[in-house]
């Protein structure tokens, strides 16, 4: 029994003290070792799958923005336009209407009421010579009548005005094709007279009235004149014939012919530049342009472009242009913003040539035919 219990305590000893060296011999002296870490498993990553190939479709260059065509506008006919625009007429030249009706009025006129008569007139513009002529039949003929009723008195100024008008001088604009070739306008005059706005609202004149019209920029030394007169035609669909800025007017008067001839047009309207009349050279060029319009069509009409409120001024001008053109009539503008009316009929009277066409404001179709009737009774309202 001895002999077991000292068995076993020995056993005992010798797998406790096995342990503790087995401990000591891994860790050093006096230390424990930490179990050691897992290990970290390293797999091999699984084969990348292939990317489906997109095929895309080719890129397409943006697309340009839409050129939208000008809207194009059906100006009314020329027939009573200027009936309509009496009212702003009138405003304009009331001064001299109502001056000459109040003093006509008056029951006895007296030497000194005839000379102020005659100075309302004189500062019109009617001129001199046409005033003073004006006077002297109304002078005979109130003292024919005697005692005049307003009503008598209006209607005798009227006619005593349309009479020096001239009712009888051809005012229409000839502006239809012929020949198989279309009417050729050339539009001149000053700088400053308003010549492409002139241009721009006679083709809406003409389109109103059903023509086909084409439209010639010769005016290239002003940067703006063509793409101003592009505008003009674009708007009522005319088109419209331009060259390079500062290129020989005269070609682009040909060229713009040519077209209007292979178009088949009714009208072809040349805008030209702006003359200064003290400049010989840009008369001659002037010249020059009407000569080469004419080696392939008529030049039918010569219209000169003048400024009303330029007054005895604008005689001038149009004296040096008969004498470089045939000017077959006139176009005067701005006679909605003057009293100066009169100029009507003194420059009829200098140059044999009827005014036919007058402007009577800044709108686009405020560009009406010339009726002398019409336009008496406005300034006399």
């Amino acid at each position: 029994m001895e002999y077991l219990i000292l068995g076993i305590a020995l056993f005992v000893i010798l797998a406790v003290g096995g342990t503790v060296a087995l401990l000591r011999s891994r860790s050093g002296p006096g230390t424990l070792e930490a179990p050691p870490e897992a290990p970290t498993i390293t797999r091999p990553a699984p084969p990348a799958e292939e990317e489906a190939v997109v095929t895309r479709p080719a890129e397409r260059p943006p697309l340009a923005e839409p050129v939208v065509a000008p809207e194009i506008e059906l100006p009314p006919p020329s027939a009573g336009r200027l009936q309509r625009l009496r009212a702003r007429l009138a405003r304009s030249q009331s001064t001299l209407g109502q001056g000459l009706l109040n003093l006509l009025s008056r029951d006895v006129l007296t030497d000194d009421d005839w000379d102020e008569i005659e100075d309302l007139l004189i500062s019109a513009d009617v001129g001199v010579a046409p005033s003073r002529m004006i006077v002297e039949e109304l002078r005979t003929k109130v003292k024919v009548a005697g005692q005049m009723s307003p009503d008598e008195v209006r209607a005798l100024l009227r006619e005593q005005l349309v009479a020096q008008i001239g009712p009888d001088l051809p005012r229409a604009l000839h502006v239809d094709a012929h020949g198989g070739h279309p009417a050729v306008v050339m539009v001149v005059g000053v700088n400053g007279t308003g010549k492409t706005t002139t241009s721009g609202k006679l083709s809406r004149v003409l389109v109103g009235d059903g023509k086909q019209v084409l439209l010639g920029a010769a005016d290239t030394f002003r940067a703006a004149a063509a793409e101003q007169l592009t505008t003009w035609g674009e708007r009522v669909g005319a088109r419209v014939v331009r060259g390079p800025e500062g290129s020989d007017p005269a070609s682009v008067a040909f060229e713009a012919v040519k077209q209007g001839i292979q178009d088949g047009v009714d009208t072809v309207i040349i805008d030209t530049a702006g003359r200064l009349h003290t400049k010989t050279g840009l008369m001659d060029e002037l010249g020059k342009v009407k000569r080469v319009i004419e080696k392939q069509a008529t030049v039918d009409e010569v219209l000169l472009v003048l400024d009303a409120t330029t007054g005895q001024n604008g005689l001038t001008q149009a004296r040096v242009f008969a004498e470089v053109v045939n000017i077959t009539g006139i176009a005067l503008t701005k006679l909605d913003g003057t009293a100066k009316g009169g100029i009507v009929i003194s420059v009829q009277r200098e140059l044999g040539v009827p005014v036919k066409l007058v402007g009577l404001g800044e709108g686009p179709d405020d560009l009406a035919p010339f009726d002398p009737g019409a336009f008496v009774d406005a300034i006399l309202g």
